[in-house]
């Protein structure tokens, strides 16, 4: 059984584990081997990777004790992280925390949610009813990318 909870203090190790293995694991099937370890690299300021997850405050997916996805939603409507553990994928993991993420939505009066979105995960986002907005490429640390900004009115 999938549970869903809020972050807190003490889950970012295992939270930086996740975002790495994933595009490790996952986005590799649709960016370079260089693109991956610029976009998740071997290691992470424990500090700031710890006020990046406080700042955005994100949902945990937990089965039982284990943390099988995470994902947040700022009060601008912002989805800045969105990320299901490698082994977690199509399990409706992903589904579960866009629920929590569209009943948060509501809580804050939202009008629309946006991210900026991966190719990996642009099909999970058409499914749930988000639209392609512009096609960019995304600088990180000196190699480029594709990323899509995306949207969806509430």
């Amino acid at each position: 059984m999938i549970n869903i909870r809020r972050y807190r203090p003490g889950d970012e190790e295992e939270l930086w584990r996740l975002f790495r293995n994933t595009i490790r694991r996952v986005a590799i099937a649709d960016y370079t081997e260089e693109q991956v370890r610029r976009w998740a690299p071997d290691t992470v300021d424990p500090e700031r990777w710890r006020q990046r997850m406080a700042g955005i405050n994100p949902f945990i997916a937990v089965c039982d004790t284990v943390i099988v996805g995470y994902a947040d939603v700022q009060p601008s409507g912002l989805i800045d992280h969105f990320f299901i553990h490698h082994d977690w994928q199509r399990r409706g993991v992903g589904r579960r925390l866009m629920e929590r993420i569209h009943t948060e939505a509501a809580t804050l009066s939202l009008t629309q949610l946006h991210s900026e979105v991966s190719i990996t995960a642009r099909p999970f986002y058409e499914a749930h009813g988000f639209r392609v907005d512009e096609q960019q490429t995304v600088d990180m640390d000196g190699v480029t990318a594709i990323n899509f900004k995306m949207s969806k009115t509430l």
